[in-house]
């Protein structure tokens, strides 16, 4: 089963979506596409995984404590998103 919650689709929604893909492209192109997707999809994610391992050579390096600077990365990601929880709190309860 396919669970797509964060974009907020529906089943519905989503064969609709399969219905137009297959009038647009052929039921034979489908397959390429989705083949192509994936392997693009796989080469952002290692690309990502390179820069990643690159940056923490490079701190580990210099002697750069790479866990302290994700913590206080982390901590701000997290006072951001209480701020945003504080004032879209505030607007849910005026809805």
């Amino acid at each position: 089963m396919i669970t797509i919650l964060p974009f907020f689709i529906s089943g519905a929604e989503i064969g609709f979506i399969i219905f137009i893909l297959v009038m647009v492209f052929g039921a034979d192109k489908i397959p390429e596409i989705a083949r192509g997707l994936g392997k693009g999809m796989r080469m952002v994610r290692n690309a990502s995984e390179d820069i990643k391992g690159e940056i923490i050579k490079s701190a580990d390096k210099q002697g750069i404590d790479t866990k302290s600077i994700t913590q206080d990365v982390q901590g701000e990601i997290d006072k951001v998103k209480n701020d945003i929880e504080e004032i879209s709190g505030s607007i849910k309860r005026k809805f």
